[in-house]
């Protein structure tokens, strides 16, 4: 090693024992992993080294990162684009912290199998990151491996393994109330069902509705058969159709489902937000551009990334533990396609 590397990681060293209040011999055999150091301050060391971004430890410098990606969010990469802004988020943060990113797709089972395979034999990987997987069999696979996972973008309903998501139920609250607010009784929620998050984002809808005293049933629920702002044109379409408009304002799981609402509503003759309001979720960049501005609730795509990959490097150094669920906070961003209400909008009475 150079004298000037020497005398750099000597400074490093002195600052994690100054901060730490303990030796720099002490700091040099926590972070070797050497016997003699007591936990705490063994933790204390670690966590103070990587919050300095000190090189990592030798049992972690070195070893690669797995990304499992789900067949859903490859789709989704190339359709509205939230796991493109997720993965910047992730390279980004991998950039930053030295750590080498290997990607792996997977489309079925056998996929499924393979990864789990060489993650278990290959020494060389550290940890693995999972983006969009809820099948059962790859993460009851994946608690088994031994090595640190953490879930992205979906959490295991047994706590097996460590997640982080945004709080999709309280992005659908905020939104939900945002809509009571502005006086709507009627809000159809528009969903693609299938996914536990967007479970969730249902469920906020629910709760708001049902906290103000208002019907949140099945008859204000439209499913739609996948996320492309065509189909959501076409179910509301066929909806209107047949049921009338019995809703003054749409929410829907997606800014993508959004957009197609609009599309819809606006061929039927209908404005937005003057005669139905329409709020998403997600705050895509391009609802920006949509005519009217999309209101939506902003997810924080690209810290889910970022967040995710501290928390796996935090568990290979053996600072994670136990297990966690990690929800990133969501926010209202408002522009221009809700209006308040105008009684002469209701339909039937109050609830």
């Amino acid at each position: 090693m150079a004298p000037d590397q020497k005398k750099g990681r000597r400074t490093r060293l002195d600052d994690i024992a100054a901060r730490c209040g303990v030796s720099i011999s002490t700091v040099s055999r926590a972070l070797a992993g050497e016997k003699g150091v007591r936990p705490e301050i063994r933790k204390l060391v670690l966590e103070t080294a990587s919050a300095v971004s000190y090189a990592l430890p030798a049992s972690v410098a070195g070893k690669k990162v797995m990304l499992v990606a789900s067949g859903a969010a490859m789709i989704d990469y190339v359709r509205n684009q939230f796991t493109l802004y997720v993965l910047e988020g992730l390279n980004a943060r991998a950039a930053a912290l030295g750590i080498e990113m290997a990607m792996r797709p997977v489309a079925d089972k056998a996929d499924e199998a393979r990864v789990i395979a060489e993650m278990r034999d290959d020494p060389s990987f550290g940890g693995m990151l999972i983006l969009t997987v809820d099948e059962e069999d790859m993460l009851a696979a994946a608690a088994g491996l031994g090595k640190p996972v953490v879930l992205v973008n979906t959490d295991d309903p047994y706590m097996r393994l460590s997640s982080v998501t945004p709080c999709n139920r309280s992005a659908a609250f905020i939104a939900a109330e945002r809509l009571i607010e502005a006086g709507h009784r009627q809000i159809l929620f528009m969903l693609r069902p299938g996914r536990r998050t967007i479970e969730r984002r249902l469920e906020g809808w629910r709760d708001a509705m049902l906290h103000h005293g208002l019907k949140a049933g099945a008859e204000l629920v439209l499913e739609v058969d996948d996320w492309l702002p065509e189909l959501g044109a076409e179910a509301i379409t066929r909806f209107v159709r047949d049921q009338g408009l019995t809703f003054t304002a749409v929410l829907t799981a997606g800014d993508s489902l959004a957009n197609g609402a609009m599309r819809g509503l606006q061929a039927m003759g209908y404005a937005v937000p003057q005669d139905i309001s329409v709020m998403g979720i997600d705050d895509l960049p391009q609802s920006a551009f949509l005519n009217p501005p999309l209101s939506s609730v902003h997810i924080p795509m690209r810290e889910l990334g970022a967040t995710a990959l501290d928390l796996l490097r935090d568990m290979m150094l053996g600072l994670a533990a136990p297990r966690r669920r990690v929800e990133l906070a969501c926010h209202l961003v408002e522009r221009g396609s809700v209006a308040t209400v105008n009684r002469s909008q209701e339909v039937g009475p109050p609830s």
